[in-house]
């Protein structure tokens, strides 16, 4: 039977058979191959730039985006800056927040610290608290963070909350019995 006889007499397909399936001209990109790589500070930068000579050049917003492979939003939103203080408005902005109290090598003179164990700085045993790192930190670098900072910081480093083994069987239990009786 072709398509020229009437429906009646075609024969009724049931089930998945009756959807057509449409197989894609071209394989599925993967969503990780279409993220794009880390641009740097200078290399936004240099786009915004471009964006804004097109933009003065009289291109519109969307031919701008489709060009740069950015969205029509960003356009937008750089246009607004644009037309607030001019292609200047499009450089780098200083960044914002306050600034980090301990650059990598004091992060890692931290950490060497640390390893020492509590005795080697004073403490009565080599457990680590919080307010211990703090109180280290304090002393070794005179920067005062409060102790949710010091969580991030040690996060950072790797280190984590849990409590070390003190060696064979219930060692771990017995120290957690004697804290919990002096609470």
């Amino acid at each position: 039977m072709d398509r020229t006889s009437p429906p009646s007499a075609r024969p009724r397909l049931r089930g998945r058979a009756a959807t057509p399936v449409r197989v894609p001209a071209q394989p599925v990109e993967r969503l990780e191959e279409r993220r794009p790589a880390a641009v740097s500070r200078k290399e936004l930068e240099h786009r915004r730039i471009q964006a804004g000579e097109l933009l003065l050049q009289g291109l519109r917003q969307s031919e701008v985006a489709d060009r740069l492979r950015v969205s029509r939003e960003t356009v937008r939103r750089w246009a607004g800056k644009m037309g607030e203080g001019g292609l200047a408005a499009l450089k780098n902005a200083p960044r914002l927040g306050r600034p980090a109290g301990l650059n990598n090598a004091q992060r890692q003179q931290l950490g060497l610290l640390l390893q020492q164990g509590g005795m080697a700085h004073g403490f009565v045993d080599d457990d680590w608290s919080l307010s211990r790192v703090r109180q280290l930190i304090a002393r070794h670098f005179g920067r005062n963070y409060s102790e949710v900072q010091v969580w991030r910081i040690l996060g950072a480093l790797g280190w984590s909350h849990q409590q070390p083994g003190t060696g064979v069987h219930g060692g771990k239990r017995r120290k957690t019995r004697e804290w919990m009786q002096k609470r």
